[in-house]
């Protein structure tokens, strides 16, 4: 009863001291309506952790956003993925506030923004940054309304704290917004890795999945396993919080062995450039397989994310004969709210070495340049590509390219190259490299052309071919037809579509004049205010033009009526 007070103690002290780093009275929350959360700080994405916290919008957009305290605005990005529409805000107090996804901004902010949409003719801008002071805000004055911009899933206000001067992404939580939460995490499955050539669990050398058993709430243990040499844990875990059904990340993740500790991580606070190491503390090739994460409790070698403190051998136990070991693997939610497996090891006698039999005929040496052909294609690998040496396959058969597979996660882009020669003109002219690893939704990749030569720089291993794309996008009038009067109309609304290669740009004029069209991407609905421009007169031409990433081109013109 003693140890577990007192790791307990040692937990809170742990989460209060990092709670004491940061101001918890100076931000008030952006939104005043209940907070509730749907995405958590650090929560494990695809290739990244997330950067702040997903606030619920009640299903909706149009919700206002409050400035949580004094600042000014120092940068404002535009863009159709990504964040959407973002702002940023900088307070005096040496931090940054972001708010994401937005659906507009107060009225003065969205003045300056479309007047430089309208001077450079595109609405994704990128980022814009106001003169210092332009827009000073004081804490509780309105700064725009959320929305679903950009690579969002629904509505929601995607909200981050940054430290100003190194740009590192802090934990909201810790700075007083406090969602209610009384839920411990909830463990799912345990997996035991062998590490080392001699490692065994339970006789085999295969990674082994444990069955958990519940002994109490939060509280599991599995059956004896029997080990031999250098093993590790993963933990598949997810937490929730009060009035939301959303599976959310964790805050830490400790493990113990024989009661001291060997690995611990939290997500405090992390810098963006070692967002990608994601890939190297989750079982990559079981996500990519399975679909399912699973955060391993021990470090790779080339793992170079801050999170990590108190490792022991990196987090590795090293099994030995007739000796025996309880391991614990405990999860925690930044509330203190915790879980915990237990698993208790006999330590055995190796028979054996296993040695890996996976070589090929294209090695990688993860320090150096490679680079492969085969046929009319060319694979070029940048030095430090792979994060070990690796043997990989390479096969180029009826036109699929297939380089290795999805399950190694790469730190830098390589480039694909196939050669051109056998296509005529047209062919030529309407040619896309895509990533046909599910066979069923061909996507393409961005593509580069030269004389007699395609090729895309990539992160993705998998299967690739040429397509091509004869097809023009379509275009089709959605509130409005041709000839029509609208004066009741307050917008023009078009739909584009393109089934083959995709959208890649658009340019709509009224009466000659370029116009703002906002793109909805997810229903691929492009809508134009008339609040932009005053009309003159009462007959009105709209102009649009299509194209696609292969090079076609679609037209439509419309005449309506509008006083």
């Amino acid at each position: 009863m003693k140890f577990y007070t007192l790791t307990f103690l040692l937990l809170c002290n742990l989460i209060c001291s990092a709670q004491e780093k940061y101001p918890r009275d100076y931000f008030a929350p952006p939104l005043k309506i209940p907070i509730v959360l749907s995405g958590t700080f650090g929560e494990l994405r695809s290739n990244h952790f997330h950067s702040g916290i997903d606030i619920k919008t009640q299903g909706k957009e149009g919700i206002p956003i409050y400035a949580p305290a004094d600042g000014f605005v120092s940068r404002i990005k535009i863009g159709q993925y990504g964040f959407g529409k973002a702002l940023y805000m900088k307070h005096p107090n040496g931090y940054t506030t972001v708010y994401a996804h937005l659906q507009k901004f107060e009225p003065s902010l969205e003045e300056y923004i479309k007047a430089a949409q309208y001077k450079k003719q595109k609405y994704a801008v990128g980022n814009l940054f106001p003169d210092t002071l332009q827009f000073a805000f004081k804490k509780g004055e309105l700064l725009g309304y959320t929305g679903d911009t950009g690579s969002s899933g629904g509505p929601h206000l995607h909200y981050e704290i940054r430290d100003s001067k190194t740009e590192h992404i802090i934990n909201p939580l810790l700075f007083g917004i406090t969602p209610k939460d009384n839920l411990k995490p909830t463990m799912r499955k345990v997996i035991v890795y062998p590490l080392s050539a001699d490692a065994t669990i339970n006789n085999t050398h295969q990674k082994t999945s444990l069955e958990l058993k519940e002994i109490s709430t939060g509280n599991f243990i599995t059956n004896r396993i029997e080990a031999a040499g250098t093993i590790g844990f993963g933990v598949s875990v997810f937490d929730q919080l009060n009035g939301a059904a959303n599976k959310n990340g964790i805050f830490s993740l400790e493990m113990k062995v024989n009661g001291s500790r060997v690995y611990y991580h939290d997500v405090e606070t992390f810098s963006f450039s070692e967002s990608k190491y994601i890939n190297l503390l989750i079982d990559y090739a079981h996500y990519k397989r399975y679909k399912q994460r699973f955060q391993k409790t021990h470090k790779f070698d080339n793992n170079k994310l801050s999170l990590y403190k108190d490792l022991i051998n990196d987090g590795k136990l090293e099994a030995v004969a007739q000796t025996s070991y309880n391991v614990e693997i405990i999860a925690k939610d930044i509330n203190g709210n915790e879980a915990r497996i237990k698993i208790p090891i006999k330590g055995v006698t190796s028979k054996q070495n296993f040695q890996a039999n996976d070589s090929t005929n294209y090695k990688i040496i993860a320090t150096k340049f490679a680079k492969f052909s085969k046929e009319n294609v060319t694979i070029a690998f940048p030095k430090n590509t792979f994060y070990e040496d690796q043997y990989i396959d390479f096969k180029v058969n009826n036109g699929l390219i297939q380089v290795h597979n999805t399950t190694i996660p790469l730190d830098k882009r390589y480039t694909l190259t196939i050669g051109t020669e056998r296509l005529n003109a047209a062919q030529k002219n309407h040619v896309y490299i895509a990533n046909v690893t599910n066979a069923k939704y061909p996507r393409y990749v961005a593509t580069k052309k030269k004389e007699n030569k395609v090729y895309t720089s990539t992160k993705a291993l998998g299967d690739y071919k040429l397509m091509f794309d004869y097809e023009a996008p379509e275009i089709a009038l959605l509130n409005f037809y041709d000839g029509q009067w609208i004066s009741n109309n307050k917008t023009l609304k078009v739909k584009i579509k393109d089934s083959e290669s995709g959208i890649k740009n658009y340019r709509a004029t009224l009466d000659n004049k370029w116009i703002l069209m906002e793109l909805n991407h997810k229903k691929g609905i492009l809508t134009y205010n008339f609040k932009d421009k005053p009309l003159v007169g009462s007959k009105h031409i709209f102009n649009i033009v299509v194209s696609d990433n292969a090079g076609n081109t679609k037209t439509l013109k419309a005449t309506f009526y509008k006083k």
